[in-house]
């Protein structure tokens, strides 16, 4: 029987991230973690004031089971949890982050017809910013998709979009995050070229994309429309714009993202 609402199989990067929260939303004894090195789950329980153990523990007892595995490791994961799944008199739901697996494939590989409900999140949800992409399969009742999505807000966005769309979403919001560093450390390294010490050079360009971002939410803008508002006539601005232009910023992130998505879609395979 389900002892907790949320039970994760793995507290890597972004299972820890989901678990931090979860927590947001959900009493921290509704919470279970568990982790191919333990000592990691326990670690994290104690941050986090829940309770960890094996595996097999966390599929037995969770309500909403999360699958926190890289895809590679899915097939061997389930196939040793199928058994504590099909013992259990009671209904849950897996919930799976690996990149390229369809649910129908979750479901077949955890040897039942079991409601599976997909997401694709980013690092950010760790603490309250990021987006969560969701969708569920017909075995999952909109009231159950509505009470997971709203236990996972303090994560920050969550949106439902149908599973052929989501490996293109998770190029943009789930990789995004690995581009976005590189833009900060490259600006970074520019204001210390031009002699800022590296702590401000770093702090002056995460607030200022932190705040940029903020800005367009807000305004709903285009981001063109944005960039023009910056950009006088003769300015230091347009002066960049002219090089990043000159070295094809906006083609070569046109084209990670477009790499990520049929990698993602590769690893389905």
């Amino acid at each position: 029987m389900s002892t907790y609402t949320f039970s994760f199989i793995g507290t890597g990067n972004m299972g820890g991230a989901l678990a931090r929260a979860a927590v947001r939303k959900l009493p921290p004894e509704t919470v279970f973690l568990s982790n191919r090195t333990p000592a990691r789950a326990r670690t994290l329980a104690s941050e986090l004031q829940c309770a960890a153990g094996p595996a097999d523990r966390a599929a037995a007892e969770g309500k909403y089971v999360f699958l926190g595995v890289k895809p590679q490791m899915m097939e061997d994961l389930l196939a040793g949890l199928a058994p504590v799944f099909a013992r259990r008199p009671d209904r849950f739901i897996l919930v799976t982050m690996a990149a390229g697996l369809t649910m129908a494939r979750i479901a077949a590989m955890a040897g039942g017809d079991y409601p599976v409900i997909r997401i694709m999140p980013n690092t950010p949800c760790a603490v309250g910013e990021g987006v969560i992409l969701c969708d569920a399969n017909e075995k999952v009742t909109e009231e159950e998709l509505a009470e997971f999505m709203d236990s996972m807000s303090g994560a920050g966005v969550i949106d439902r979009l149908d599973e052929k769309l989501i490996d293109a979403g998770s190029a943009v919001s789930g990789c995004g995050p690995a581009f976005v560093c590189l833009l900060l450390e490259a600006l970074a390294d520019g204001g210390v070229a031009c002699g800022l010490p590296r702590r401000k050079a770093l702090l002056y360009a995460a607030q200022m994309v932190k705040g940029t971002a903020a800005l367009q939410l807000a305004a709903g803008e285009h981001p063109g429309a944005m960039k023009d508002a910056v950009c006088s006539p003769g300015g230091s601005t347009i002066a960049g714009v002219r090089v990043l232009e000159e070295r094809a910023f906006r083609s070569a992130a046109m084209d990670a993202v477009i790499a990520a998505a049929e990698k993602t879609r590769e690893l389905g395979k």
